[in-house]
């Protein structure tokens, strides 16, 4: 019997024609074989890109080599702090996004450099090893390394302790969400809030929105299916995965920072995000949710012109000001 394809919400209009144009260059559908090509195509696209992380100067850039987790590899920090600071501000640390197979610490930086600027705020961005090459648990290991280290060196980098938050895209944001549950677990930093953006969080593929995009929009269930398979290999949707790797599964989530979480109508990730939001909320925290209508995953990158996109950023914005009293 035919496959019945589950129904979906329609896309926003405007978004679409950002679609087409991203079919000419990358397939909806990622299987394990084509990694290593979204992987060149990336890094291709930043460089053609030459996107001036320093915006003119205003933004001081260094790369830093810290520490890595125990026994491991030493990690690759890039901090950006607006020039001139000479007093502590708060700290945004950064775990980019990429289906845990693709990405760097320069990898979808540019927003929260914005902010830095707008709100004066030091960010650090880790470059954590990639899957398959480096399976759980090496990525969440060195986003926890990476926060320590910075919370450790906090008054060095102008940082003050106690206004350090977290924030993630996709892949970033379910490691953003992990390494939150790690340190409250480990009686690590005391992170003051968790940015959440269209975040991956759990493997087990079980909801309506995890299975009804096939072979159309972004990431879609095959290629959701390439991207933990690459992180859990043969443990993907059985009992032995932890919530840190995917904080989806997670069944207490009292006891942490603040949330915001947002995700398009149409994006694989749409109900396990709006399940941790309701997870928060359960357990007595406080999370603030945004499911945007018509939208797809990455949309806001993929168009950012769009009256969606420009809607998205402002409510990030928005709630970065209120969590930061700026």
């Amino acid at each position: 019997m035919p496959k019945t394809k589950l129904a979906r919400p329609p896309y926003d209009p405007e978004l679409v024609p950002a679609l087409t144009v991203l079919a000419e260059t990358i397939p909806a559908t990622i299987t394990p074989d084509l990694i290593e090509t979204i992987r060149a195509r990336s890094a291709a696209g930043q460089a053609a890109a030459q996107e001036d992380l320093s915006r003119g100067g205003s933004i001081e850039l260094e790369e830093r080599t810290v520490p890595g987790p125990d026994g491991a590899p030493d990690i690759s920090l890039l901090i950006g702090r607006p020039a001139g600071l000479s007093t502590p501000v708060a700290g945004i640390y950064h775990t980019h996004g990429g289906g845990m197979i693709v990405g760097d610490n320069r990898t979808l930086v540019g927003d929260l450099l914005d902010w830095a600027l707008e709100f004066g705020a030091v960010v650090v961005s880790v470059e954590y090893r990639l899957a398959p090459e480096h399976p759980d648990p090496a990525p969440i290991e060195d986003c926890y390394a990476g926060l320590v280290w910075t919370a450790e060196h906090a008054i060095e980098l102008g940082i003050d302790p106690e206004r350090l938050l977290i924030a993630g895209t996709s892949a970033g944001g379910g490691l953003a969400a992990g390494t939150a549950l790690m340190a409250r677990d480990r009686g690590g930093p005391a992170l003051f809030g968790q940015l959440l953006m269209q975040p991956m969080l759990d493997d087990r593929m079980r909801t309506h929105s995890s299975l009804m995009l096939d072979g159309e929009a972004t990431w879609d269930s095959t290629s959701n299916r390439t991207g933990w398979t690459a992180l859990l290999g043969d443990r993907r949707g059985g009992p032995d995965v932890s919530v840190y790797a995917a904080p989806g599964r997670a069944t207490d989530l009292s006891g942490l920072p603040p949330a915001f979480i947002d995700i398009g109508s149409v994006d694989t990730f749409r109900d396990e995000a709006v399940a941790y939001a309701g997870g928060i909320w359960q357990a007595g925290g406080s999370a603030e949710l945004h499911v945007w209508p018509g939208g797809y995953h990455g949309f806001n990158v993929l168009a950012p012109q769009a009256a969606l996109s420009k809607a998205t950023h402002l409510a990030r914005t928005d709630w970065l000001r209120r969590t930061l009293g700026a």
